[in-house]
């Protein structure tokens, strides 16, 4: 698990774009896992001028969302699918049926999960697997207790995530009360996980995530299992990590070929 703790999230996004655009520009057709909320936000800024003013190619790229709110249809404004479109594919030259994302309105839905987990494998696997955290340390919606070796699949959210997403529903009453979600099984298949958070309120989970024992109580603990697990933060949200200086002195002494 590697580190990374730039001053800002401004910085820690910048960085991030840096690592997607060495991996496309390796890999045209490459396959991007990618996540909702805020944390991204930025990251898909970034991009998207990349795509703009460097001409980063994206009319290989496939990509495989997350999660989606069960019962939401994709023009729904609080859905993933508006949300993705909205913020990065409709500002680059991706082809929509490169596009994945879960569909929340499907009829069966456990049927659904494994074709979802079958396309992943007919893509190829996913080179790089973009995660926010939850404060209670979920990764996707795989909510505290989530098995580690979980697959896609319906998840029922937790008060607390309910209350969390709120805000983008008009008030608690209206958020979904299940999600379909790639499980953490699935997470780590991924050829590199990169994590990011940012903030104060992130400080608590990134501590038990990076520094705890891997338990499924904290689901984003899982990440210390991976081969090439990147946690990219800032400074507050390292805040109560134990071994910061340690951190800083690896991404100082990285070998050139290790540097993006």
């Amino acid at each position: 698990m590697e580190v990374i703790i730039q001053p800002d999230s401004q910085q820690a996004s910048w960085l991030a774009a840096r690592l997607i655009k060495k991996i496309i520009q390796e890999k045209p057709n490459a396959v991007l896992g990618l996540a909702t909320g805020n944390t991204p936000l930025q990251l898909y800024k970034f991009l998207i001028k990349m795509h703009r003013e460097e001409g980063l190619d994206f009319s290989q790229v496939r990509t495989f969302n997350l999660d989606e709110y069960v019962g939401l249809s994709p023009d729904h404004p609080a859905s993933f699918h508006h949300y993705m479109w909205t913020n990065l594919f409709q500002h680059i030259n991706i082809k929509p049926e490169n596009v994945h994302i879960p569909d929340g309105l499907a009829s069966d839905i456990p049927g659904y999960c494994q074709k979802y987990e079958e396309e992943i494998k007919a893509a190829g696997g996913i080179d790089i697997q973009i995660l926010g955290l939850g404060t209670n340390g979920h990764i996707g919606f795989n909510e505290p207790s989530s098995s580690l070796s979980s697959r896609t699949r319906i998840k029922t959210l937790t008060d607390q995530t309910r209350k969390n997403n709120a805000v983008f529903f008009g008030g608690e009453e209206n958020v979904p009360y299940h999600a379909i979600t790639m499980g953490i099984g699935t997470i780590l298949e991924a050829r590199i996980c990169l994590l990011m958070a940012f903030g104060r309120k992130k400080a608590r989970a990134i501590a038990m995530a990076v520094e705890g024992p891997v338990t499924a109580m904290v689901p984003a603990s899982a990440l210390q299992l991976h081969p090439k697990a990147i946690i990219l933060l800032d400074r507050e949200a390292a805040s109560e990590l134990k071994n910061v200086d340690y951190y800083h002195w690896v991404y100082e002494h990285k070998p050139d070929w290790q540097k993006f």
